[in-house]
């Protein structure tokens, strides 16, 4: 025998402890837990014959019913089917007992629930709003016994909930202390990158105007390019004349050096003759 884990469908369930569960019929109920932050609202139930989950109802989140180790159990009262909950831990222990009675069929209702961290930030603005209210409210009127707190059970749950209200305020001032903190360091990093974006447009700027320069002189010896090319072919034309005439005067020279030898030859026959 080994465990396996199947695949569940139906709404996102954050992850939890503490939290209390009993089976009727096909349908697990889940009811309470929290991740030693905060607590879990949603009162769950798994179709564990469809493998999947929905959500029933959903209380406040310092609700007793969103408690750590609190205890549930299924009842049958006048013929209906019943949860009871009981007791749990939420910053308070709990001694209250809640009774939920469940329908024939329960309609499942979608709903995404929040991630823990999501909670957490939801938690510390609702604790931070909460605050700033009850600073303004007036504790004179409240009947306070000699250590500070009253005998009421409302009145120490107030205290209570002052004292928790002013410890998440310290929080808060003290993760505010850290993001302007971090906020300095980017804003020095910030000019730092611009203090080296200015530094490198200037070498930009440099760098384009020796650019501009050697494009300039490019340009210039392409046009002397131009002008010793005009000057090759004039030279090749020159050339081919020089050819030409000499061509010509080696004609000449022959010309002459025939005309001379036929003078010679005549003037030879005429001396043969006188003599």
């Amino acid at each position: 025998m080994e465990w396996s884990q199947p695949e569940v469908q139906g709404d996102l369930v954050t992850p939890r402890a503490g939290h209390a569960g009993v089976t009727i019929g096909e349908n697990w109920y889940i009811v309470g837990g929290g991740d030693n932050k905060n607590g879990c609202p949603e009162t769950l139930v798994l179709n564990m014959s469809k493998l999947a989950w929905s959500a029933l109802t959903s209380v406040k989140e310092r609700d007793p019913l969103a408690s750590e180790g609190l205890s549930v159990c299924s009842a049958l009262i006048n013929g209906e089917r019943h949860l009871v909950a009981f007791g749990g831990y939420n910053g308070k222990y709990n001694n209250e007992v809640f009774v939920m009675r469940l329908k024939p069929s329960d309609a499942s209702r979608p709903k995404i629930f929040q991630s823990p961290a999501a909670a957490a930030a939801a938690a510390s603005v609702t604790a931070a709003y909460a605050l700033a209210k009850s600073e303004k409210l007036d504790f004179s009127s409240l009947n306070l016994s000699s250590n500070g707190v009253g005998n009421n059970p409302s009145e120490l749950d107030l205290a209570f909930e002052i004292d928790a209200l002013k410890e998440e305020k310290k929080e808060l001032e003290l993760s505010l202390t850290e993001v302007r903190a971090e906020n300095s360091r980017l804003t020095e990093k910030v000019d730092e990158v611009n203090g080296t974006h200015a530094e490198l447009s200037k070498e930009l700027h440099s760098v384009q105007g020796q650019l501009a320069a050697e494009r300039s002189r490019c340009f210039k010896l392409e046009a002397q390019i131009a002008e010793l090319q005009k000057i090759l072919e004039s030279l090749q034309s020159i050339e081919n004349e020089v050819q030409l005439l000499r061509r010509q005067k080696s004609a000449l020279e022959q010309e002459i050096e025939r005309s001379a030898a036929q003078r010679q030859g005549s003037g030879g026959v005429w001396r043969w003759i006188a003599g």
